[in-house]
């Protein structure tokens, strides 16, 4: 190459010297090519290897975590009732905002009254009337008592007053029951919150005739939301894998404090924790599963029935695991892996099967050993049966984060 080289540069000084125009020109052309020539001779003769690409690797974190089982389900409210005008009448005002938080007691819808005063203050005069007819009995049954005893008045008219005291005294007590139904009845007029919830909007408007004879009006529906019940469903799998975990333990889901969690479509996680209260007792044929429920608290009536709901319910037991960051696990056509890096630096595709993710980091439930190195940095540049430039860092505890081990 250095003799071609040569060769090039004898023919353009030749070249320039014949032609004294372009005698200067060529000087520069001349001396970039020899420049160019050496230069590329020098670099064919002194190729470096280059360097394999540096990755970072740390080992699975092993740490003792409890069993999950994830559901889905929806909310429903601990307690709801239909408010029913339960005396006929026309309802004269609302006392409510629709959609309000309503207390234990409050006057919600009042219903016509007069009717009904009339109806007890006709009960009172009729307890009354009957007091007086119990006292005028009593007391000729007294008196011609003592008359019979001086012979002075026959048997049967003691007779006829003991009957007129006793039946007195019976319209007495029809009277005083009436007084009671009347009351009755005119509380009816007046419906209250049976308990503190939210109440819907009002079904009837003021002046309709309402609790007609052989009909229910329906006035309003209240839900009592706090604490606030999630219904779910398992299926048979997961219910006989608890069941195995419990072994021998006996008593209902209730007398057990399960905790339980949920989180609804816009928050992240399960922020929400109550306690599982109820399990049916038979599981549905037609679809293998058994119905769960979990209680909650609801302090600021936020979460409505009828929501879709993701629940977390936490298993018996605990156990040991392997976690490694969520963003070292890949997928492909063949499924999950990780890329690890082997005891002569190469990369390896490892299958594994994940398990619930806890923080940042997933639990692998199958592939992956204490001691593997795995790829959490890097990734795009590892790539399996090549060499890599391990960073070997330490996974801390309950973060995806590392810090170096000093190697």
């Amino acid at each position: 190459m250095m003799q071609s080289a040569a060769r090039v540069t004898r023919g353009l000084t030749n070249m320039a010297y014949r032609s004294g125009s372009l005698r200067r020109g060529l000087g520069f052309a001349i001396a970039i090519a020899i420049a160019t020539a050496l230069t590329g001779c020098k670099s064919d003769e002194t190729v470096e290897k280059p360097q394999p690409p540096a990755v970072t690797v740390v080992h699975p974190l092993a740490q003792t975590i409890s069993n999950y089982v994830d559901f889905t389900g929806n909310t429903a409210a601990i307690d709801t009732v239909k408010l029913v005008a339960r005396v006929e009448g026309y309802l004269e005002k609302i006392h409510f905002k629709d959609g309000a938080i309503v207390k234990a007691g409050d006057l919600l819808f009042t219903i016509q009254q007069s009717e009904y005063k009339a109806q007890l203050i006709q009960a009172e005069s009729q307890v009354a009337a009957s007091k007086a007819a119990l006292w005028h009995a009593t007391t000729e049954y007294a008196r011609y008592g003592a008359l019979l005893s001086k012979g002075a008045s026959s048997a049967t008219e003691v007779d006829h007053w003991h009957y007129e005291r006793d039946s007195a005294a019976a319209s007495l007590a029809a009277a005083q029951a009436q007084i009671i139904i009347a009351k009755l009845n005119l509380g009816y007029t007046e419906v209250r919150a049976p308990f503190d919830g939210k109440i819907g909007r009002h079904l009837v408007d003021p002046g309709n005739l309402v609790g007609s004879a052989g009909q229910q009006t329906t006035l309003a529906e209240i839900n009592r939301i706090n604490p606030l019940y999630v219904y779910f469903t398992i299926n048979e799998n997961d219910l006989l894998r608890i069941v195995q975990e419990r072994g021998d333990r006996t008593g209902s889901i209730e007398n057990v404090v399960v905790p339980a969690y949920y989180g609804l479509v816009n928050e992240k996680g399960y922020p929400h924790v109550g306690r599982l209260d109820f399990a049916s007792i038979s599981v549905a044929p037609t679809t293998g599963t058994l119905q769960l429920r979990a209680i909650f608290p609801n302090d600021g009536l936020n979460v409505l029935p009828g929501l879709f709901a993701r629940v977390r319910v936490q298993a018996l037991q605990n156990r040991g695991a392997l976690l490694v960051p969520g963003d070292a696990v890949s997928f492909d056509q063949q499924g999950e892996y990780v890329l690890v890096v082997n005891d002569k630096n190469m990369v390896e595709r490892r299958g594994v099967k994940s398990g619930q993710q806890i923080g940042a980091n997933l639990v692998i439930e199958e592939g992956l050993g204490p001691d593997d190195w795995v790829i959490t940095d890097g990734l795009l540049q590892a790539i399996p049966g090549r060499e890599v430039a391990p960073d070997r860092q330490t996974l801390k505890t309950g973060t995806s984060s590392a810090v170096s081990t000093g190697d």
